[in-house]
């Protein structure tokens, strides 16, 4: 998956990636894992971004190229993966908050031994991490749209926009 998939609409790109793999090589090894939730966070308008708050030495990745991960800690604990979207200097970025057999963004993180050193590379073959369409269809009807977890502090527009997306069970 190529920066074009990632240089478009940020909401249709974290819809868009669910039912897609997210492949981490450890060491000699690769595990392939199917994409089940994401959160868009689309500029500097969206109070629920970190780039609602400008370019910071935090933010930084969000402002860069689409296609490449933007990684950060949160609680001192939790890494939190993320593709950025859109053009070169929109700071805009799809959340990965779920995997198949893998609920919450902080747990997929660790399972798959994700932490900052893969802060601001493409997401793409011959890295360590990237993003792989392996033919799974997913029919918008099986998408649920939800508004995104814990930003309360967006206020109470942003913080109800409904920009998380789950696969619903079959």
């Amino acid at each position: 998956m190529g920066t074009e998939f990632f240089n478009r609409d940020t909401a249709v790109v974290a819809q868009e990636l669910l039912g897609k793999f997210l492949v981490r090589r450890v060491g000699g090894r690769e595990v392939a894992v199917m994409i089940t939730e994401t959160e868009a966070y689309d500029g500097p308008h969206d109070l629920a971004s970190h780039a609602s708050k400008g370019k910071t030495m935090r933010t930084e990745m969000m402002f860069g190229h689409p296609g490449h991960f933007y990684i950060y800690l949160i609680y001192g604990m939790y890494f939190m993966l993320n593709v950025v979207t859109r053009e070169h200097g929109y700071p805009a970025a799809v959340l990965i908050r779920g995997i198949e057999g893998v609920e919450g963004p902080g747990k997929l993180t660790r399972f798959l031994k994700i932490d900052k050193k893969l802060n601001g590379r493409a997401a793409a073959q011959p890295s360590a991490l990237w993003f792989e369409d392996r033919g799974v269809k997913i029919s918008p009807r099986n998408i649920k749209k939800l508004p995104r977890v814990g930003v309360t502090y967006a206020g109470p527009i942003w913080s109800a926009k409904k920009l998380r997306f789950l696969l619903k069970k079959q």
